[in-house]
């Protein structure tokens, strides 16, 4: 193959796909669409979780709910946050004994998304009920699709497939609507610290240590009672008196022997 060869394929291939891509294009101009949402009454549903923080490290988090069961949060994300005590708090902040209420509401809104789709054109041929040709106000010609119970408008009448004839100016609208439902989601967390303990009731007896006395020293003799006041000394005259008068008696006895 020569270079003249290859030079003239190469330009026939760049031809072909530049009108097949002006074709492409020519077909998308054609026919107009338009896209339209409809939202319909939307449905609220608010659910509320009540629990208490029984253990808490790092980012995982058990919470005793209500009816007893124990639910195991894992990687609790740093950006979650929690309104206690009208405080924002985040997962480090989280204590033990701490009172937690999550509520989720859910918004559920139907939708219904309309799509239209206009064609004109003349008509070049007609396979009825499945399929047109027409041919389009630059001249190119397009097939499309019938859809069952499509109607086409002619003179400002409607007409189905069969009373579709050659030459036939029509104007042809497609609606297509698409059911859909939207459900968002918000979840607030609240709560409450845990209380502090209770202090000790102001009547509750306090125990004081005394220290045990020291044993007492031993006791001096008691000093001898002195003869009381009322004592007369003629007493003690009557008794040396006796005394004296035994003493005579004594000696004259031993005189005599």
């Amino acid at each position: 193959m020569n270079a003249k060869t290859r030079w003239t394929n190469t330009w026939l291939v760049l031809l072909v796909a530049g009108v097949w891509l002006a074709f492409t294009l020519s077909m998308t101009a054609q026919v107009k669409s338009s896209t339209s949402e409809t939202s319909h009454e939307a449905a609220v549903e608010t659910s509320v979780a009540r629990g208490e923080v029984v253990y808490v490290s790092g980012n995982d988090l058990v919470v005793k709910m209500e009816d007893g069961t124990l639910k195991h949060i894992n990687n609790v994300p740093e950006s979650a946050r929690a309104t206690v005590d009208g405080k924002e708090i985040g997962i480090h902040d989280v204590k033990v004994g701490m009172k937690l209420e999550k509520t989720i509401t859910t918004t559920t809104t139907p939708k219904t998304i309309t799509t239209v789709q206009t064609v004109t054109g003349k008509v070049w041929h007609v396979n009825p009920p499945t399929s047109v040709i027409l041919s389009l106000e630059d001249g190119t010609n397009q097939k499309f699709n019938i859809p069952k119970d499509q109607k086409f408008d002619v003179d400002g009448q409607k007409v189905d497939a069969w009373g579709l004839k050659k030459g036939m100016k029509i104007s042809a609208t497609k609606i297509v609507e698409e059911p859909v439902t939207q459900v968002e989601q918000q979840a607030k967390v609240s709560g409450q610290m845990p209380p502090p303990p209770p202090a000790p009731p102001a009547e509750a007896p306090i125990l004081v240590a005394v220290a045990a006395p020291a044993p007492a020293a031993p006791a001096a003799p008691a000093a001898p009672a002195e003869l009381p006041k009322t004592g007369s000394p003629l007493v003690l005259i009557g008794l040396l008196g006796t005394l004296s008068t035994a003493a005579s008696f004594g000696l004259r006895v031993i005189r005599k022997g």
